[in-house]
């Protein structure tokens, strides 16, 4: 048997981030999240697939996201690995369009776990009707809320509505609480509020041709978002100086007690947990309707594996890829980081907030990608500067519309 090597990307050239070079037969993975859970998820799914094909040689890059972000753009051209992670839906669709990342709806039609397995999550794989990559895990979105706070405020049921989540609001700042924790420093954060909102205001189909460009943002619909969000600033509020603060920082008055609400993805419900808040504390519950009848869509980013065109060894690159999709694999994958399989007939933890996510998201009626993988990145950039600006200051709405016209008919030009 060949010795699999574990190379930790720490390099900050694109030429050095990766050791990408191998010899015919061998297997190169980039991948792009070192902390403790995801590394220990990739290398156990790479040392299975070792164990299963001892012919091939497998050498797993590893470096973090924001360098994996700004190398994937050179590896892809010049010394291009045989898989490489990255994201679906808008994200991936620079690459597709490139002629830079490897068609395999083949692969998709003829392995049985991708045909039939995968239905939900297809569409946001897909492109012109090809399908590109295989996701290996993803997670929902929500509002994560302090059950024991809400509890003493005498909110008895978790809001369904839009008016119901007004009441509680009511509810929880007669009793001294703000009710919603928010970091926006990163920007990302506020797009999570304003995508929620979209989905339940106009639905779906509207989020993605607004990401599309098919939409402007001083259309009426956009509007009615953010006269829904001007709302929800005015009678729920959020936490002070949020724009100073990141995602973990927000955490703090969330541990503290003194904001009960938090729009975010499951990955925070760990760092609530090493704040010092249990289970009995912690609940989770859906973005309320807003629209009466509207189907319900969900925020559920995906990351998935990709080949590039350029890859040497695409043979063994669609064995690992069609091993990542095995029920067994993605189970014991997102058993390890806590998140959601997209092999419906994968395993779920028995962890409650994952068993809510996967109810969440498999009885939705889309599954949206993020407004920062939706849309192309000069857009999302833009975008959520100017949601943050939007949180500050409100009365700048009809200026921040007109700008993001200006930029969307450029980067759709």
């Amino acid at each position: 048997m060949k010795t699999t090597f574990f190379k930790i990307g720490t390099a900050i050239t694109a030429a050095t981030l990766y050791a990408t070079t191998a010899l015919a037969g061998d297997l190169v993975i980039n991948f792009d999240d070192p902390n403790p859970k995801p590394k220990l998820g990739i290398e156990a799914a790479v040392e299975a697939f070792k164990a299963a094909n001892p012919d091939i040689n497998v050498t797993l890059n590893i470096t973090d996201r924001e360098a994996h972000k700004t190398a994937i753009r050179n590896f892809l051209s010049a010394e291009a690995p045989d898989v490489t992670a990255w994201y679906p839906g808008n994200r991936m669709a620079p690459f597709v369009n490139a002629g830079q990342f490897e068609d395999i709806s083949d692969l998709w039609a003829s392995d049985p776990n991708l045909s039939t397995s995968f239905e939900a999550i297809k569409p946001t794989m897909s492109m012109n009707g090809k399908q590109y990559g295989v996701p290996y895990s993803y997670y929902q979105w929500g509002i994560y809320y302090r059950k024991d706070i809400f509890d003493k405020a005498g909110i008895t049921e978790e809001p369904k509505t839009w008016d119901e989540l007004m009441a509680a609001c009511g509810k929880l700042k007669a009793a001294g609480v703000t009710p919603f924790t928010i970091g926006t420093k990163f920007l990302w954060t506020a797009a999570g509020v304003f995508d929620y909102i979209n989905l339940r205001t106009n639905g779906y189909e509207f989020h993605n041709d607004l990401t599309a460009g098919k939409v402007k943002y001083t259309d009426p619909k956009v509007r009615q978002v953010f006269t829904n969000w001007k709302q929800m600033l005015d009678e729920c509020s959020f936490v002070d100086n949020h724009a100073t603060m990141s995602w973990q920082d927000a955490l703090a008055p969330f541990a503290k007690g003194e904001a009960a609400m938090y729009v975010m993805g499951n990955f925070a419900v760990a760092a609530m947990k090493d704040a010092g808040l249990t289970d009995d504390q912690i609940d989770y519950m859906r973005f309320p309707e807003i629209t009466p009848g509207l189907p319900r869509a969900e925020e559920a980013p995906a990351d998935a594996l990709f080949i590039p065109t350029n890859a040497k060894n695409k043979e063994d690159a669609r064995k690992f890829l069609a091993f990542v999709a095995r029920p067994e694999i993605q189970s014991e994958w997102n058993k390890t980081i806590g998140q959601l399989p997209p092999n419906s007939k994968a395993a779920v933890s028995d962890d409650k907030f994952i068993q809510e996510g996967f109810e969440t998201v498999s009885t939705a009626s889309g599954l949206a990608q993020f407004f920062d993988r939706d849309a192309p990145a000069e857009m999302a950039k833009a975008g959520m500067e100017g949601f943050q600006e939007f949180m500050l200051k409100p009365d700048r709405l009809d200026k921040i519309l007109e700008r993001l016209d200006k930029v969307q008919a450029r980067v759709y030009k």
